[in-house]
């Protein structure tokens, strides 16, 4: 048995998304049906619909910041019940049993987890669709609680932006005392201000623009450093603990090096793909500076990071679009017309 839902999709890489039924599956034992409030919208989204990795399979409904409250739980389900505020990230399944998964980091399942969109279910082979959508139905394993107290609607860009960055900023321990850089101001670099200058951090950010100035202050930056300044580059020589680079296109990331201390780290969390142009090791060797990646976080850490926002009252700062209006969305996030996420009120759909 499966229900019919209303959702948006893409059928192929060059046409808009528009108004598509498909079909849920019926819960499981261990399932959550969420009704949907509001889906965020990732630049994820934008590059599978236009199939710019090369893997979409159409259709696809994209969507993978959820946030809604439950309409029903199966008969294993304990953790959750009817009412209650829960999200939906990046992930809805893994093989729960490899070392990753064991250690709650799904994300790097060895057998590869399975995306809430344009992946395939391990237990009946079909495919998943996301969040554009009036309802989703998610393991309960998969399903995070959402503090009641935050803005709703402003909750949905923690399950992918926020989430990615602050999964570094644990994974390298930051806190009190802590230096940290981060590179572009856009739904990542936002959500990275904040959550660094939260856990007490003393925040810069690394801009080409001096336009960019008060938002990074408003946010809760201590210093905005042009990286266009070579004298201001160079005040900021061996100074950060973790430079967290946002940035989602081909970039030259060598003038940041020397602004690490002894066994700093740049880690990528918005790049995918090559180091255009090439990294030079000469800063690595003579500091023991180090050059990492991640990819969004666990569950586990992504719970944490929900309890922190609920703790701290951070949100994402967004802009919200009725349903009908993504296509459009599309084209200005292309141009970096939003400040800094786009989040669907599902009502309109």
């Amino acid at each position: 048995m499966t229900q019919t839902v209303q959702g948006y999709a893409a059928h192929s890489h060059d046409t808009p998304l528009e108004p598509f039924s498909f079909e849920r599956r019926d819960p499981r034992p261990d399932d959550v049906v969420i009704d949907i409030l509001y889906t965020g919208v990732c630049h994820s989204d934008l590059h599978t619909a236009r199939n710019d990795w090369g893997f979409t399979t159409y259709p696809v409904v994209p969507g993978h910041e959820i946030v809604g409250r439950v309409t029903a739980v199966g008969s294993g389900v304990d953790k959750f019940k009817v009412g209650d505020l829960v999200g939906v990230g990046c992930l809805v399944d893994s093989c729960r049993e490899c070392e990753p998964c064991r250690n709650h980091l799904e994300q790097y399942c060895d057998n590869g987890f399975v995306a809430t969109y344009d992946s395939t279910d391990k237990h009946d082979g079909l495919r998943t669709y996301g969040g554009y959508s009036k309802s989703i139905t998610v393991s309960d394993a998969f399903v995070l609680k959402v503090p009641e107290n935050l803005d709703t609607k402003a909750v949905p860009p923690i399950l992918c932006a926020g989430i990615t960055t602050w999964s570094p900023l644990r994974r390298w321990k930051v806190g009190k005392g802590s230096k940290v850089a981060v590179v572009g101001l856009g739904g990542l670099g936002h959500m990275a201000i904040k959550l660094a200058h939260a856990l007490g951090a003393e925040v810069s950010l690394f801009s080409r623009s001096p336009g960019k100035a008060d938002d990074a202050y408003r946010l809760g930056a201590d210093k905005v450093i042009l990286s266009t300044d070579n004298a201001q580059m160079q005040a900021a020589a061996n100074q950060f603990d973790l430079i967290i680079d946002t940035v989602p296109y081909e970039h030259d990331v060598n003038p940041y090096m020397p602004t690490l201390k002894l066994d700093g780290t740049l880690v990528f969390v918005g790049l995918v793909g090559d180091i255009t142009p090439a990294l030079s090791t000469i800063p690595m060797l003579f500091k023991r500076r180090n050059v990492a990646g991640s990819l969004i976080g666990g569950l586990k850490e992504t719970q944490e990071l929900l309890d922190f926002c609920g703790e701290h009252n951070i949100v994402s700062d967004i802009e919200v679009i009725d349903m009908k209006d993504i296509n459009e969305a599309y084209e200005r996030m292309l141009k970096s017309d939003v400040k800094y996420r786009f989040v669907i009120d599902m009502a309109t759909l």
